[in-house]
């Protein structure tokens, strides 16, 4: 039986290859520390409740030497109360400063001047493709071509329902309303190929509302815009 268990959890490990611990951009970068800083932050509560747990439990355990004890009443102790007040205020303060830098820097913006600096991409999705269109007018579905170590600007909308787009190694996700444009930037990729996808349930073929996203250098990028869709 044990057998067959680990069995179907390789199974379903083995559909967990996006991952959001191997970032390959700025934006990414942050999030992966923000994950990874709150992870730890918190390691050292449980670990620190555990151990008094565990102390506790062996400390003060029954035995038949000490059926007879009496524990003392202890009315209160100043000292202890303020420790234990002040220090989980001390630690969502520490939690908080940067969650509430980088999630309110990297939140979705209202509609951008496309003159900031920047390679400037709209981005269109529907049930069940994506739609890109790079600045000089090109279009190719499903497949995205971006420079390496630029600020990258997506102007984003829906030509139907509610979706969500996700780079995982790049950034994201951000949720594409319909009949709303909304941007979001991706700062400094690595040359690499991703996996993007629409993160948001959005119909029967959700699962495959998948993209492919290539970073490349910039005369490769420049050759790219004027080279014929595929």
């Amino acid at each position: 039986m044990k057998k067959i268990v680990w069995l179907f959890m390789l199974i379903f490990l083995a559909g967990c290859n996006i991952t959001v611990l191997q970032p390959k951009s700025e934006t990414a970068s942050e999030q992966a520390f923000l994950i990874n800083f709150s992870f730890w932050l918190m390691m050292i509560v449980v670990v620190t409740v555990f151990t008094l747990f565990i102390r506790f439990v062996y400390k003060y355990r029954f035995t038949e030497k000490r059926k007879d004890d009496l524990p003392e009443d202890v009315k209160g102790n100043r000292k202890l109360e303020i420790t234990w007040i002040v220090l989980p205020i001390l630690l969502l303060i520490v939690l908080a400063v940067p969650t509430i830098a980088i999630t309110y820097e990297q939140s979705a913006k209202a509609p951008q001047d496309r003159k900031k600096n920047g390679v400037h991409i709209d981005v269109i999705g529907k049930q069940f493709s994506w739609t890109f269109q790079h600045e000089n007018g090109k279009k190719e579905m499903n497949r995205l071509v971006i420079p390496e170590g630029e600020p990258i600007i997506f102007h984003l909308t829906s030509e139907d329902v509610i979706h969500s787009f996700w780079v995982p190694k790049l950034g994201g996700k951000v949720d594409v309303m319909p009949g709303k444009e909304i941007t979001y930037e991706i700062k400094k990729p690595e040359k690499g190929s991703y996996q993007g996808k629409c993160a948001e349930y959005c119909g029967l073929a959700h699962a495959n509302m998948t993209f492919k996203t290539k970073v490349v250098a910039k005369e490769d990028y420049q050759e790219y815009l004027i080279q014929e869709s595929q």
